[in-house]
């Protein structure tokens, strides 16, 4: 039985995006294990009080461990376009597939993930992209991320099919995810 992953952002106690956590995690277990007990995640958290934290929870028909681990984030720059099929359709805690992927691009801080002829996501986050003061994000992600869906229903984003050849007449990059958030990415180089 594979293992799936959530991580969640607390900040100085707060345990941030919740209810996304919880729908995803709730969806993951019922579509891969046929699983519909209710299992509360918050009533598993303990927020430490103070600090950055990223809440490792690792879980398949139950919840199987909670780590709590300071997090720091990265600085990305530099991204390259590679094309696969890989599937990352649920969160999984086993991710040697995103990470040998990306290990082929040692000269790039991150990848962007081309699949059927549209950019999806990095290993690490959602994407969107500034066009005429608006933000877009592709609408075939890898992954549907919490902080993702949260700007979607807020309106903040918009989703559509995105191809590389469009990223030269954009004004913007940012990276998503639960973590960080929504990160502009102001001096960015994307090729491939």
């Amino acid at each position: 039985m594979p293992l799936l992953l959530e991580t969640i952002r607390i900040h100085n106690g707060e345990i941030e995006n919740l209810e996304y956590h919880q729908q995803r995690f709730d969806h993951s277990r019922k579509v891969l294990f046929g699983d519909t007990s209710t299992l509360n995640l918050k009533s598993k958290i303990i927020a430490p009080p103070h600090g950055l934290i990223r809440c490792r929870i690792l879980y398949d028909t139950d919840i199987r461990s909670v780590e709590y681990i300071p997090y720091t984030p990265r600085d990305l720059k530099t991204f390259t376009v590679v094309k696969s099929d890989i599937d990352y359709s649920h969160k999984f805690a086993d991710r040697s597939m995103l990470e040998n992927l990306k290990s082929l691009y040692p000269q790039s801080d991150e990848i962007i993930i081309e699949k059927d002829g549209y950019l999806t996501d990095t290993t690490i986050s959602n994407i969107a992209f500034l066009k005429d003061g608006g933000w877009i994000t592709p609408s075939n992600p890898l992954l549907h991320g919490t902080m993702r869906a949260k700007l979607l229903k807020e309106g903040f984003l918009k989703e559509r099919p995105i191809c590389k050849e469009e990223i030269s007449s954009f004004q913007g990059f940012a990276l998503i995810n639960a973590m960080i958030g929504f990160v502009p990415i102001n001096d960015f180089h994307i090729k491939g």
